[in-house]
């Protein structure tokens, strides 16, 4: 949510603010606040579309760090949108400035707009190291402040609402929480932080009713209340009290409503001043709507996330629109928010990249694999009549004002096409796109999805990406979802992708496989593993060097093309979690690194091959996964792969790559090495059954 100035002002009166050494101690970490700071404020690369294994190291220290002072953490992320459409607006608002600064990063200014696969990554490296986490149905405040006031334990964030939860353990922002100067000794290490407590704030006015507060957010004027008539009631206080403050700011703004809270015993007072100060200019606004406001604030005692922490329970009532199959995958953070918000609201906002601005959003390309997931939750086995928005039943729980959807059940009804809406960008505005829900050939509903055989999932899977599975038998299993994603690619993408932007990418999967095989000293590929590994630990450093010391212009077509290929391996993997994990789980962070792949991608413009750069164990996973990509689609491949005729000034580009080499690198085969046709029959018999 968020609290107008109220950060500002307890920053400025650090007298609110106490020293701690945390250690040996529960946290509650704002899992989407952790993200975002942790990528954003260490200088990792923007413009170029993520450099995630350096991300899911920094993850990795930083739970490291925490358990080095004997520190258990317990992440809490954002589900879906609100069902109640009380944010819409600002949730509207947000996207539009995302897309303006995404545009200033592609123009090399600055933007702090997270790369695509992010939260993916984030999830990926707790779940590696055992760290809990659980997904809300909506936005997390509410289930943060619950689960820290039963454990009376802290809370890591930097959302203002945490000035106003009552919290025991207090409320430790971002910025003042040190966790790379740990202190002490080997066996009594802290990390160094301060510290809020609401009893303080109280205290310093004069004992104010702690239960004042939330009305102080409403009045200050939070994500959910109008700044606007928050401040033609500051006005109506002053005039009353005689007063001609200047509270210009948001901050002094907040000191202006503390000062005059603090003269009422409690909330029911303050509300009944505030109902004869708005008078008949209320016009039913904010003097209306300030008690249900309020119950955003209002604590339980009991969390309802306590069962999962303590016995992987899902709550009762926890995402009850789900079948049990997608709840616990929903819960555990397994299943995308895109999903949860096509089957509730039928309608998703759709996060803009670092892309072309002038051409159409790098979404548009992955749209066939949304339409087949908006069809598994939306289309039944028989044709039904399509629930709009106003028949969902959005109920108010009275559970601190938290909102639950259930779908209405639809009737039958022949030939009844089902939209979506997605919110998506139009170079700089947002635009509303109805996306109709698509059929799959051997239909199942999502209610059906745990009892589908894992076969005809995989196959439901193939038939969207429209992937031969066949064609990925040498392909290792955590593989198979990436060359598949990439295929579709290769088809959707406008404009087509070039054959080096292709290479880059795929140069790109074999650096992050050589990376995950020195780490598990094991080979997932089905070829001669060389006993001496210095020349792949070279290419590692190698391509490490190429990647921190590139200062090239930004290539905004390369930029375009691989945000396209982003949003395809991101559409697939949330169908991929909606039919349970056919496809194996994969390494997100050493999938991709954005500046390393343009930085290949210019030397191979520059005319350096990719036989010269990769020996010769490097150079055969490269083949597999090349080969692979070029012949899984049911599809003849596209003339822009082949380095054929291409559109507008790719046509060069493509000619002169040729001429070195297309799949295997003729080059490559006079030094001994196999080519891909070889590699393709020894394994011809492995089905991707195994």
């Amino acid at each position: 949510m968020g609290v107008h100035g109220l950060t500002t002002f307890v920053e400025g009166n650090r007298h609110f603010l106490f020293d701690v050494k945390l250690r040996d101690s529960r946290l509650v970490i704002d899992g989407s606040s952790l993200y975002f700071n942790l990528y954003l404020k260490y200088g990792l690369d923007r413009q170029h579309g993520g450099e995630y294994d350096a991300f899911a190291s920094l993850v990795l220290e930083f739970v490291s760090a925490l358990r080095a002072c004997n520190i258990e953490p317990y992440v809490i992320l954002d589900g879906g949108n609100d069902p109640s459409n009380k944010k819409y607006v600002t949730l509207q608002q947000r996207l539009l400035s995302k897309i303006k600064e995404a545009e200033n990063l592609s123009y090399g200014r600055n933007g702090s707009v997270l790369p695509f696969l992010t939260k993916q990554v984030f999830i990926e490296v707790l779940n590696q190291n055992k760290v809990p986490l659980v997904q809300s149905l909506a936005e997390a405040d509410w289930d943060i402040a619950c689960l820290a006031h039963q454990w009376k334990c802290p809370v890591l964030s930097n959302d203002s609402d945490f000035f106003i939860f009552d919290l025991p353990g207090g409320y430790m922002p971002w910025q003042f929480f040190n966790w790379t100067n740990l202190n002490g000794k080997a066996s009594h290490r802290y990390i160094p932080t301060r510290c809020y407590t609401t009893q303080g704030l109280c205290r310093f006015y004069g004992g104010m009713n702690p239960e004042l507060l939330p009305l102080l957010a409403v009045l200050a004027g939070n994500d959910y209340a109008s700044p606007k008539e928050a401040e033609r009631l500051l006005d109506m206080i002053d005039r009353t009290a005689g007063n001609r403050r200047n509270h210009k700011s948001s901050s002094s703004r907040v000191d202006v409503l503390l000062q005059w809270l603090s003269s009422f015993p409690s909330p029911a007072q303050a509300l009944a001043e505030v109902k004869r100060l708005m008078g008949a200019n209320s016009g039913g606004g904010l003097s209306t709507q300030l008690k249900a406001l309020m119950k955003e604030y209002h604590v339980t005692p009991q969390s309802p996330f306590n069962c999962w922490f303590t016995d992987f329970k899902v709550p009762e009532g926890h995402n009850q629109t789900l079948p049990k199959g997608l709840s616990a995958a929903a819960t555990g953070g397994l299943l995308p928010a895109l999903v949860i918000d096509a089957l509730v609201m039928r309608r998703v906002l759709l996060n803009p990249q670092v892309e072309n601005i002038r051409q159409p959003s790098s979404h548009r390309c992955a749209t066939p694999i949304r339409q087949a997931i908006y069809g598994i939750l939306l289309l039944e086995e028989k044709q039904m009549e399509p629930v709009s928005y106003q028949q969902l039943k959005v109920q108010d729980t009275q559970r601190g004002g938290k909102t639950q959807a259930s779908v209405a059940t639809p009737r039958q009804v022949s030939g009844s096409p089902v939209y979506v809406e997605e919110i998506d960008r139009l170079n700089l505005n947002l635009k509303r796109i109805q996306v109709e829900a698509q059929r799959l050939k051997s239909h199942f509903h999502v209610n059906a999805i745990c009892e589908v055989s894992g076969v005809r999932r995989r196959d439901a899977i193939c038939e969207v990406l429209r992937v031969n599975p066949s064609a990925l038998a040498q392909v290792p299993a955590s593989m198979y979802l990436p060359i598949a994603a990439t295929s579709f690619w290769l088809q959707e993408a406008t404009p087509k992708p070039s054959q080096l932007h292709l290479q880059a990418l795929i140069l790109g999967m074999v650096y992050g496989e050589l990376v995950l095989m020195e780490k598990n000293q094991m080979s997932n590929y089905k070829i001669p593993v060389p006993k001496d590994h210095s020349s792949e630990r070279h290419l590692i450093r190698q391509l490490n060097q190429i990647r921190s010391s590139s200062r090239h212009a930004m290539d905004i077509a390369a930029a375009h093309a691989f945000s396209q290929w982003q949003a395809c391996l991101w559409s697939a993997q949330c169908l991929n979690q909606l039919l349970l994990l056919p496809f194996n789980e994969v390494h997100f962070s050493h999938l991709f690194s954005g500046s390393m792949v343009h930085s290949v991608l210019n030397l191979l413009k520059k005319g350096q091959t990719v036989d010269q750069m990769l020996p010769k164990f490097s150079y055969d996973v490269y083949s597999i996964l090349l080969h692979a990509v070029k012949n899984c689609s049911f599809k003849p491949q596209l003339a822009s792969v082949r380095g054929g005729r291409g559109r507008g000034g790719e046509r060069g580009r493509r000619g002169r790559g040729r001429g070195r080499g297309e799949v295997g690198e003729r080059r490559g085969r006079g030094r001994g090495r196999r080519g891909t046709e070889g590699i393709s029959n020894r394994f011809a018999v492995l089905g991707i059954n195994e």
